[in-house]
Parts: C-alpha cells; structure tokens; sequence
C-alpha cells in the first residue's frame, strides 16, 4: 500500500502553532517515505467555513514550504456521505435518537452521581415506529448514532470490547468500546459530524496513516469499528503529544496569538517556525535548520515524547535569531538586494556578513541599513578624546585590518584601553551602546562618514 497522509484543517480560522505541528509531523513522514501528502478541507460546517480561510490555510502551508500532491474538500462529497449513511441504516448500524442535549446532559448527571459511567444507554434503540413518530409529531428532529458492536447477545448486553492497534508514536494501544457512547454521526439539522466524512475520506483517498494528535487516541477504537462496517481499508494510526504554554496551562485561549499568520506579520522565518514545530516535544534539542531536506532526515516518531509538548514564544523567537545568525549570504541575497537598492554586490555582501550576529528578525537589516549607510547624530560624549581620533584616523582603502590600526594609534596617543577606547568610538560611529564588530562596519561607513560623525556632525 503507498503511503499517503492528509493534513485536515477546518477553513474556519487560521492556523495555528498546533495544527502546523501536526502538518509538518504528516509532511515529513510522507516525503520520507516517499509518500504524498494531502490537504483535506474539512469544510462541511458550511456556516462557519469560509474560502478566505481557505485561501489562508494554503498561504500558511506555501509559506512554510509545505506543498502537497492532492487536495479535496468535504463540501464537494456529500452525495457520497449520503450513501454511506443510507449503508449504514440499511445494515444496522445508525439508529436515531431524539433526545435533546439537555436531556443528555441531565442523564449523564445522574449517571455520574449513581457513580455510573455516563455513556449513552441505547433507549434510541430500543424505541418503536410509534414512539418515533410520536416525537416527529413534536417537532423532534433525530440525531443518528452508530451502533458499536460492543455487546453479547442484544444491544443493552454491553461487554468489555478491546480495540487494539500498533500506534505509530505510542506504540500497542487498547481502548475498551463497552466504556463509550455510540458515536453521534449525524446531528439533528442532518448536519455531519468530523467521524463519518474523515472516515469515508480515508477509504476512498486510500489514507495508508492517520497521523494526529493524542486527544484522538479515544476515537480510533470507534472509528476501526466504522472502517469496518463501511468495508474500508483500515489505516495506521499514530497520536503524537500536543503543545501546552511554557507555563504548562493549554494554549487553547491564545490561539489567535500563535496563529502562523501572525508569526509572518512578526517577521520571523518560516523556517524557524517549522525547525521549533519538528523539534519540541522530541529528544532533539531545538536547534534551527536550514532545510525542510535537513528537518526530514532527523525525523523519527521514535523521537516524540509521551509528554505534552510546551510551546514557548520567546523561545522560537530566540531560534529566530540563531537561524539567521548561521545563514549564509547566498540565502538571502535576493531578499538584502531589494532593501539596500544601489549597492554592490561586495558591500551587500560584507554588510550582512558583518550585522547578521546582531538582528533577531530579518527586518532588523533596515535599522543597520540606516546606521552604516544613512544619516545619523553620533554621540559625543568626550570631545576631545573624539577629536583625537578623528586626527588619527587613517586614509582609506579600509578592510577587517583597519579598525585595529586605528584604534592601536588612539590608544597610544591617549592612553585610553578597554572600554574607555571602544565605546566612545562606537558611540560616534554609530550612534548605539551595542552592535556589529566594528571592524567589519568600519569599510563600510567609509572614512569620509566616519570623519563627519566623529566632528559631531550628522551623517
């Protein structure tokens, strides 16, 4: 069986720091494998749906450098999810309930006080044509549960029923259908619920692994089951662990923060956002790559935790920083050339080589762009220690050699060492307490700059 994965999104939001991770874990075990990977719209809440949030899903997937072979949206199938309900009632196996949900709720209350577990009694299933249509008479519309063959004899004989599978990530896992509700497939407005299109989905897309995220582990017993009475192919399944806040607390309130859009509006690099997705929650160290190629060959499930992944800002900020501290000229070379228009090659060059160490988001260049090659107001702080070097600042040409020279000269003729030397110099040239080594700035202000700044003059 090739492999072929799916990544699921609902278009009702954008994506966020969770749903990503669970994209790049099925992207990267599809190329690995030398599989495809598939971006499913599950778009079958028509009212919340949107194609602008379509549109955003696969502007964040492009972003990230995740493409995929096929697409398909659930919205197109619903002839096809009709059949597999029409199946499903003529086999059996869907019958409807007319319980309202506050009557639900009131029966797993009393339940949960008897010190019962609160699943679903079947007394849908038990009722008559006459009974039915009494509640149809109401105005009652059924929602429709799939029976589960969890029980010995008749339907209301529930028995312990172990569903085993060998999980990608977690290894042998077990859940025992007798301690669930049948599942609710179709609701009351004869909308569907996610199991019954994502199942048929994976039978008719031949889904070889559903890779997903562990609050699913309990719905994979129910759903091998649906595999089965709709005569499918079941898939491999693998639950790997979720993101929680550094403060350990879930991240479900601050989504909107952590969507991948918003990352982009911060200025951070794509693929900073998807070397902090592969390696959190792993054995790996979160370190930044410089290609989804390098991402993929160290990824294993045999490296996720069993712990909750924590998600922490600040920390994939700071691996922004380290990517772009470690790229190369060659990386960026378009992206340098559009912002510092009219400068050379060379210059171009030596300017990133000289500022990269010191920004944490790509944008940070224009600031730098504005110190080295714009106009400034140095700060003079000992007047007439800057004038001595301005007296002592050597004719150009100017390479890495330069600032060594200069500051040598200063240093002999004021006795000035340490920082007493170098900050005020900085201070000068610059105009700031910190930055880039100045004896990679130093060519590139030039000494005609150089000399305007240090008489006090802004250039």
């Amino acid at each position: 069986m090739d492999t072929i994965v799916r990544f699921a999104p609902s278009p009702t939001g954008r994506l966020h720091v969770g749903n990503i991770r669970t994209a790049l874990i099925n992207w990267l075990f599809a190329h690995k494998s030398g599989g495809k990977f598939m971006l499913r719209l599950d778009d079958t809440d028509q009212a919340r749906s949107t194609e602008e949030f379509a549109d955003g899903i696969r502007e964040d997937l492009r972003w990230l450098g995740l493409d995929w072979d096929l697409e398909a949206r659930q919205s197109d199938r619903f002839d096809r999810y009709d059949a597999m309900v029409a199946k499903l009632k003529a086999d059996g196996r869907l019958y409807p309930c007319y319980e309202t949900m506050e009557e639900l709720d009131r029966r797993r209350k009393r339940k949960l006080a008897r010190g019962l577990p609160p699943i679903y009694d079947r007394s849908g299933l038990r009722e008559d044509d006459k009974e039915r249509a009494a509640h149809e008479a109401e105005g009652r519309k059924p929602h429709w549960r799939f029976l589960m063959h969890n029980f010995d004899g008749e339907p209301d004989n529930i028995v312990e029923t172990k569903i085993g599978w060998d999980d990608l990530v977690r290894g042998t896992q077990q859940v025992d259908l007798g301690s669930l509700s049948d599942p609710i497939l179709v609701r009351a407005d004869g909308s569907y619920l996610y199991t019954l299109p994502s199942v048929v989905d994976d039978i008719d897309f031949a889904i070889s692994d559903v890779i997903r995220g562990e609050d699913h582990v309990a719905n994979t017993a129910a759903q091998i089951q649906l595999f089965e009475a709709l005569g499918g192919d079941i898939p491999k399944f693998g639950h790997h662990n979720l993101l929680i806040g550094a403060d350990g607390q879930a991240l479900s309130k601050r989504l909107g923060d952590l969507s991948i859009s918003s990352f982009r509006e911060d200025g951070l690099e794509s693929l900073a956002v998807v070397s902090h997705a592969a390696t959190i929650g792993t054995s790996d160290p979160v370190r930044p790559f410089h290609s989804l190629i390098d991402i993929e060959d160290q990824f294993s499930f045999s490296k996720l935790s069993r712990s909750p992944a924590r998600f922490d800002p600040q920390e994939l900020r700071a691996l922004n920083g380290k990517l772009l501290h470690e790229t190369v000229y060659a990386e960026v070379e378009a992206r340098l050339d559009a912002r510092l228009e009219g400068r050379s090659k060379p210059e171009v060059e030596a300017f990133w080589l000289a500022v990269r160490g010191n920004i944490e988001r790509f944008g940070d260049v224009d600031m730098w762009n504005g110190i080295v090659w714009g106009a400034i107001e140095p700060v003079i702080e000992d007047g007439e220690f800057i004038a001595r070097a301005a007296e002592l600042l050597p004719d150009e040409p100017y390479d890495e050699m330069s600032w060594g020279v200069w500051t040598a000269a200063v240093k002999k003729e004021t006795g000035a060492k340490g920082k007493a030397l170098f900050r005020p110099l900085r201070l000068a040239l610059t105009g700031m307490e910190f930055g880039p080594e100045l004896k990679l700035l130093l060519p590139l202000i030039g000494r005609e700059k150089a000399h305007a700044r240090l008489s006090g003059e802004k250039a």
